[in-house]
C-alpha cells in the first residue's frame, strides 16, 4: 500500500488525511498536538514535528511514497523545495508568496512530479480553465469565489479556515489581472461590486491576487479572480489597512520590536475561529467567454457546497482538500506524472483528468453545476 505524509493537520489537512486514508496508508504531521490528537481518535497515524526546518522535514518524509503540503502559506515555498530536495512527489495546497515556477528547473532536475496551488481557488478554477483552453479560443475568464460562515456575526462576519496572515496576505497583496491583453496590477480590495447568489443573497467582490500561474501559463486577454466577502467587508478591511495593523514593518513598542501583522493575527484569530459544529458554505462562479468550434461560446460553472452535518467536515476543508486528493489519486494511479512544477491547469488539459476529477468531487458531494451557452 502506498505511503503518503500530509504536513499541516489543521481543518484542510484534517480532510485530506482522512480522505486519504481510506485507500492509503497515511500519517500526519503537525507541531500542535491539539490537532494531532483529534485525528488519532480517528485511528490515524501521527507524528508531531517542527516542519520550518529542512532536516527535520527531510528526515521526516523519507519513507513515503508522496508527500501532500497543507502548511501555512509562508512555509510553502521551503517546504516544496525540501520536498523536492528529497525526491518526493508532492502536492501542495499552501498558498505561497513566491512563485512556486521558481523551483521548476530544481524539480526537473530530481525528477518528480509536483502540482502545487491544487485547492479550489486557486486550484479548481485552473482545472477548469485549463480543460476549456484546450477546447476554445477563450477571450474572458472571471472567476469569482469565497468562504463565508453561514452566521454572520459581528464585527467581521467572517471565519478562516487558513492562518489569519494567509488571509491577511488576501487584503494587502497587490491583486494582478489581465485586460485587454495586459498585466493590470491594483490594489487589493478594489473595484468593488455587489453580485447575487442564488441561494445565498448578495455578495460583495473585490480584485484579489488569485490569477497566480495562469497569468504566465493561459494566453487569454481577458482575465480575473476576485474574493466574495459579506457586504460590508471592505470597508473596515481598508481602516485596518490604512492604520497599519496589516504592516510587516516592526514597530518599537516600550523597547520590544513587534510586527503589527503579528499582533493582528494573533488578536484576529479567536474571533475568526469556526466553533465546533459551526456552518459555513463555499460559493464560487466560473465564466468562461470564447469560441468553440467557430461559434461563440459561454461555460458558466456554479458551485455552492455547505458544511457536512454528517461527517462534520466544513466547506472550505471539503472543497479546498478534495480538489487536492483527486491530483493525489491521479499522481498515485499514474494518471499524471509530468516532471516539474505543475500548476492545476495543467492537470485539467487532459480530458480524462477533468471527468476524473470532477467526478471524483461529485462521488463526495461537492457539485459543480456547468451550464453552457
Amino acid at each position: 500500500m502506498k505511503k503518503i505524509i500530509v504536513l499541516g493537520a489543521g481543518l484542510i489537512g484534517k480532510a485530506i488525511t482522512l480522505d486519504l486514508n481510506k485507500s492509503y496508508d497515511v500519517t500526519a504531521a503537525d507541531i500542535n498536538p491539539d490537532v494531532l490528537d483529534k485525528l488519532k481518535s480517528s485511528g490515524i497515524k501521527t507524528v508531531k514535528a517542527d516542519l520550518s526546518t529542512a532536516d527535520a522535514t527531510l528526515k521526516l518524509i523519507k519513507n513515503f511514497d508522496l508527500i501532500v503540503g497543507a502548511v501555512p502559506g509562508y512555509m510553502g515555498y521551503n517546504t516544496v523545495k525540501n520536498v523536492i530536495e528529497a525526491g518526493k512527489d508532492m502536492v501542495d495546497i499552501s498558498f505561497m508568496p513566491q512563485d512556486p515556477a521558481n523551483l521548476d528547473e530544481l524539480a526537473r532536475k530530481k525528477k518528480v512530479c509536483i502540482v502545487t496551488d491544487c485547492g479550489i481557488a486557486p486550484g479548481m478554477g485552473n482545472i477548469i480553465l485549463g480543460f476549456h483552453n484546450r477546447k476554445m479560443d477563450i477571450k474572458r475568464f472571471e472567476c469569482l469565489v469565497g468562504g463565508l460562515p453561514v452566521i454572520r456575526e459581528w464585527p467581521y462576519e467572517y471565519k478562516a479556515v487558513f492562518s489569519p496572515i494567509d488571509v491577511i496576505e488576501e487584503y494587502v497583496r497587490p491583486a494582478r489581472y489581465i485586460e485587454n491583453g495586459a498585466l493590470v496590477t491594483r490594489e487589493a480590495l478594489s473595484d468593488a461590486e455587489l453580485v447575487q447568489f442564488e441561494g445565498i443573497g448578495t455578495l460583495e467582490a473585490w480584485n484579489s491576487d488569485g490569477l497566480r500561474s495562469l497569468i504566465r501559463t493561459m494566453n487569454i486577454p481577458n482575465m480575473i479572480e476576485k474574493t466574495l466577502r459579506y457586504p460590508g467587508t471592505i470597508e473596515y478591511l481598508k481602516v485596518l489597512r490604512e492604520t497599519g495593523f496589516f504592516s510587516y514593518n516592526e514597530l518599537d513598542i516600550y523597547g520590544k520590536k513587534i510586527r503589527p501583522i503579528d499582533l493582528t493575527a494573533r488578536l484576529l484569530f479567536p474571533k475568526w475561529e469556526l466553533n465546533p459544529g459551526e456552518e459555513d458554505f463555499t460559493v464560487m462562479r466560473i465564466t468562461i467567454e470564447g469560441f468553440e468550434s467557430g461559434k461563440s461560446t459561454t461555460y458558466n460553472y456554479n458551485l455552492l457546497d455547505r458544511y457536512n452535518k454528517i461527517t462534520e467536515t466544513i466547506s472550505m476543508a471539503r472543497t479546498t482538500g478534495y480538489t487536492c486528493t483527486a491530483v493525489v489519486n491521479l499522481i498515485l494511479e499514474g494518471k499524471f506524472s509530468e516532471k516539474g512544477i505543475n500548476p492545476p491547469e495543467y492537470v485539467g488539459e487532459n480530458p480524462d483528468n477533468y471527468n476524473y476529477i470532477i467526478n471524483y468531487l461529485h462521488e463526495r458531494g461537492v457539485e459543480f453545476q456547468m451550464k453552457k451557452e
